[in-house]
């Protein structure tokens, strides 16, 4: 099944870049709905796609992937503000000459200094600050940023890092203006890109509109997208179901959902993808009583992983380490060697018997169970795996009750650790285990929720970083997956898997199979009516 959708989404792909591409309209109002109510305005202070599916229209990158092909990898990154780069001879400087004769929203003409702006954000170098900093851990090999002239710039790595240029192309990486202070952007984003910003209302919308002078000729097709914010899937699909919605928002269609909107609107086109998006607990591991690392073990061996990808996903979901498993991701483990970790074999019941000897260990039993809360994010995506997580272990004599918190207040709460044990699921921007292993497991990243710190295995973060022999530098990374996994730094339940379901009229849009992040330009995008 899975195949035969990719081949699908690449033969769209082909079409659209083909004759098909003389048959696009211009104008319309694209309208989606939203899930939930964008914490923020401003990419790069978030870790959400409820930021980036609205908000990547706004702006442009350096350069982009390929929004046509459904597999971000180096092959598939193409020009966006800057028309070429090169390496040095070193790989020690990326150097990119840059578009000319484009504009930010307001007028002001773009130019190299705001590239040097950009990264002086990220690395924590600007008089102004951002308020948080998720991506700085990707951009820590960065020396310093210079600009030639208005149209040239030039990034000096501290060593070579190969994966750099595909950091750069995610939808996380936007280009910020010089002349724009973070706190704007929050509320009120200026970007260069196919859209321009009209408004955000709180628990109601969010508006862009067509942008007349983008630089890209011809483009957008389309008038403006409007987004409604429903936090209520269930409503949200009937809604779609009804023709109030052109497009769901991505990944929200469960695969039980799918098979209700084919029968009711039959000829909607929906594409089933992975998403680089793994479902996984959180653990305070500085906080009683999970400080205790054989209750944290505990916790890995109750889960019955596969009984997740059942329930949720009737059986179309990936099991696997850190890295999104073969073949839709290109970096995870044999399965071989995923099975041979405690906890993630199959043998479920052998797990649990474990677990409860450890449990009995550190004092409890079936008359003195642990009581606790497991928080999570209050949308679908978290809450329902969050509910068979709190069965699961009652298994081990854990009375887990599910807390659940609005996501304005989620990042902070878990960012804090203001949580004993969490339902959470990360996305990943990038394919890329530079952007996997430094953003979420070295010691000093915002991102990483569990606080979890191996001097050992960081040393061996940035040997596989500078590693140019990608067969050398894949058992380099399983061999630092393995090692996650067994410390239990961010154990991981289950990849997920879901749709995005459009009305027939909408076309050029082909979701991501390795990224729920970078998908999002919507410049392609045409209404057929």
């Amino acid at each position: 099944m899975r195949k035969t959708i990719l081949l699908g989404v690449a033969l769209a792909a082909l079409a659209s870049s083909t004759g098909a591409a003389l048959a696009q309209k211009s104008g319309g109002i694209l309208k989606m709905y939203h899930r939930d109510n964008p914490p923020t305005a401003s990419i790069h202070e978030t870790s959400t796609n409820s930021t980036v599916i609205p908000f990547m229209s706004v702006m442009n990158n350096l350069v982009l992937f390929d929004q046509s092909v459904a597999q971000n990898s180096p092959g598939s990154i193409v020009p966006d503000l800057a028309k070429s780069w090169s390496w040095s001879a070193d790989g020690k400087a990326l150097t990119f000459k840059l578009q000319e004769g484009v504009k930010w929203h307001d007028g002001q003409p773009f130019t190299a200094k705001d590239v040097v702006c950009t990264f002086d954000l990220l690395t924590g170098k600007a008089e102004n600050k951002l308020r948080t900093n998720p991506r700085q851990s990707w951009y820590s090999n960065v020396e310093k940023v210079t600009a030639n002239g208005d149209h040239e710039v030039t990034v000096h790595l501290n060593n070579p890092q190969p994966s750099l240029l595909a950091l750069l192309a995610s939808g996380y990486s936007p280009v910020y203006s010089c002349h724009v202070p973070p706190a704007q952007m929050r509320t009120k984003p200026i970007g260069t890109g196919p859209f321009k910003f009209v408004e955000l209302k709180a628990n109601e919308s969010v508006k862009v509109t067509k942008n007349p002078d983008y630089w890209k000729k011809g483009k957008p097709y389309l008038d403006g997208i409007d987004f409604t914010i429903m936090p209520n899937r269930g409503t949200a699909m009937l809604s779609f179901i009804s023709g109030r919605f052109d497009i769901t928002f991505p990944w929200e269609v469960t695969i039980p959902l799918l098979k209700d909107i084919k029968t009711q609107v039959p000829n909607a086109q929906c594409q089933v993808t992975s998403m680089n998006n793994s479902t996984n607990l959180i653990v305070n591991r500085d906080a009683p009583p999970f400080n205790n690392a054989d209750l944290r073990l505990a916790l890995s061996l109750a889960i019955d992983r596969k009984a997740f990808v059942d329930i949720i996903n009737q059986g179309d979901a990936e099991l696997g380490g850190t890295m999104q498993p073969p073949t839709d991701g290109v970096w995870g483990m044999p399965k071989a060697m995923y099975e041979s970790i405690a906890g993630y074999g199959p043998d479920v019941e052998k797990n649990r018997v474990q677990a409860r000897e450890l449990m009995k260990k550190a004092g409890y039993g079936p008359d003195k169970r642990l009581k606790l809360k497991v928080s999570t994010r209050g949308i679908s995506l978290y809450k329902d795996p969050a509910v068979i997580l709190a069965g699961q272990l009652k298994e081990i004599w854990i009375d887990a009750d599910v807390d659940i918190i609005e996501t304005a207040q989620w990042f902070t709460k878990v960012a804090r650790k203001d949580y004993t044990v969490g339902l959470n699921t990360t996305g990943n921007g990038v394919d890329d285990p530079d952007q996997n292993f430094f953003e979420n497991f070295s010691c000093k990243s915002e991102r990483n929720y569990t606080g979890y710190c191996n001097p050992e295995i960081e040393k061996l973060f940035g040997v596989q970083s500078q590693e140019t022999d990608m067969e050398k530098r894949k058992k380099i990374v399983w061999d630092i997956d393995k090692k996650l996994l067994e410390d239990g730094a961010r154990p991981i339940i289950m990849w997920n898997r879901a749709s995005i379901c459009m009305q027939p009229y909408v076309k050029g849009y082909v979701a991501n199979v390795n990224s729920v992040y970078n998908g999002f330009r919507f410049e392609d995008v045409w209404l057929d009516k």
